[in-house]
C-alpha cells in the first residue's frame, strides 16, 4: 500500500511536530465535548476524594486524540505518563516491570490494549482492582506466591476495535468513553490553533477549507496543514487562504471530501466497470490492485461512514452520493 498523506493512522513526520500541537490541559481540547464533560466531572470528582481517577477505556479510530487525553489526564491528577501499546508487552514479566515503576497518580497507557497476550492480561487484572501484583517464585511444587502492593495509579487503555476487548478486561474499567470523528467548525479551529504554534498564517476559510478535507480527524488535519504550508512557501504567499489550499490540495490529490486518488478509483471502479455493484471485495481488490485486508480495513471504512458505498451480503455497492460526487447520471434504482 502507498503511503497516503490522509492516513490517520500515525507516520515518521507527524512524530516531530505532533506532540508540541498537543494540548495539555482539558480545556484547551477542542471537541469531544461528550468526552471532555465526562472527564471533567470524574477527574474533580477524583481530585476532591483525594484518590487515582477511575482506570479509562478510550476507544475509537485513529488520530482522535486518544494519547492526548492520556496527556491530559496524567497532567490533571499531577501524575506521570507511562506510554506503551498491547503488542509491546510480550511477556507478563515486561508487565509486571511497568506496574512496579508507577508512582501514585500515575497514568499508564496502553494502546491497542486489545492486542495484549492473555497471560499478560491476567496479570492486569489484580492489578486494576486491588492494585497488587501476584508473583510465582519457583517452580514446581516448591513455588510460591506472593502479592506486591502497588501505588494506585489509572490506567487508560486505548483502542480502535472495542469489540476485540474480553468481556473481563472490559468489565474492570470504570470509564468508558468513545472517541467520535470530529466535525468541519471543531477542525478549522484545530487548525487555527496549529498554525499559531507553528507560526503559521491562515485565515478562517482556508482553515475551514483545510479541516473539511481532513476527514473528521485532527492527525490528518495537522499534517495538511504542514504540506499546505510547504506549498505556500515554494509559492512565497504568506497567508494561506481557501484558494492556496485549493491549489495544494489539488497536487496532493486530496478533494473536498478528503478522498484521495485511491478512494475515487474505488468508487470509479464500482460506478463505471461494474455498473454500481455489488461486487466481490476479492473482485474489486483485484481490479485496482490493492490486497482485500487493504480495502477492508483502510478504505472501505471511511467510504462507508460517509454514505458513499453500502456493503452487502453479496458485496459491495455505490450509493447516490458517490454518483453526485463522480458528476454520473444516477440510476432510477438508486433515486
Amino acid at each position: 500500500m502507498e503511503d497516503r498523506v490522509i492516513t490517520s493512522n500515525i507516520i515518521e513526520e507527524d512524530i516531530e511536530v505532533e506532540y508540541s500541537l498537543r494540548p495539555q490541559r482539558l480545556k484547551e481540547y477542542i471537541g469531544q465535548e461528550k468526552v471532555k464533560n465526562k472527564l471533567d466531572i470524574f477527574l474533580k470528582a477524583a481530585k476532591m476524594r483525594k484518590e487515582p481517577l477511575d482506570h479509562l477505556l478510550l476507544y475509537g479510530p485513529p488520530g482522535l486524540g486518544k494519547t492526548t487525553l492520556a496527556n491530559i489526564v496524567a497532567k490533571e491528577m499531577g501524575g506521570n505518563l507511562k506510554i506503551t501499546s498491547g503488542p509491546a508487552i510480550e511477556r507478563a514479566g515486561d508487565l509486571a516491570a511497568l506496574l512496579t515503576n508507577l508512582n501514585t497518580n500515575d497514568v499508564l497507557f496502553i494502546d491497542e490494549i486489545h492486542r495484549l497476550n492473555r497471560s499478560v492480561e491476567e496479570i492486569l487484572y489484580p492489578a486494576m482492582e486491588d492494585f497488587a501484583l501476584d508473583i510465582v517464585i519457583g517452580k514446581g511444587a516448591s513455588a510460591k506466591s506472593i502479592r506486591l502492593d502497588l501505588p494506585k495509579f489509572t490506567l487508560i487503555g486505548a483502542t480502535t476495535r472495542v469489540g476485540l476487548l474480553t468481556a473481563p478486561l472490559r468489565d474492570r474499567f470504570g470509564v468508558l468513553c468513545s472517541m467520535e470523528y470530529y466535525n468541519d467548525d471543531e477542525l478549522k479551529e484545530i487548525v487555527l490553533r496549529s498554525s499559531e504554534i507553528l507560526g503559521v498564517e491562515i485565515d478562517k476559510e482556508g482553515a475551514f477549507s483545510l479541516g473539511m478535507r481532513s476527514r473528521g480527524t485532527p492527525r490528518i488535519a495537522n499534517r495538511l496543514l504542514k504540506r499546505v504550508r510547504d506549498y505556500s512557501m515554494v509559492k512565497g504567499i504568506n497567508v494561506i487562504d481557501s484558494n492556496m489550499v485549493e491549489q495544494a490540495a489539488e497536487l496532493l490529490e486530496v478533494d473536498r471530501e478528503g478522498f484521495d486518488r485511491l478512494d475515487n478509483k474505488i468508487l470509479e471502479a464500482i460506478v463505471d466497470n461494474f455498473n454500481g455493484g455489488p461486487v466481490g471485495v476479492e473482485t474489486l481488490a483485484y481490479f485496482i490492485g490493492e490486497e482485500v485486508s487493504t480495502i477492508e480495513d483502510v478504505y472501505e471504512p471511511y467510504l462507508i461512514q460517509k454514505g458513499f458505498i453500502v456493503r452487502t451480503p453479496r458485496g459491495r455497492m455505490a450509493a447516490k452520493k458517490a454518483y453526485e460526487h463522480l458528476g454520473r447520471i444516477i440510476p432510477d434504482h438508486i433515486l
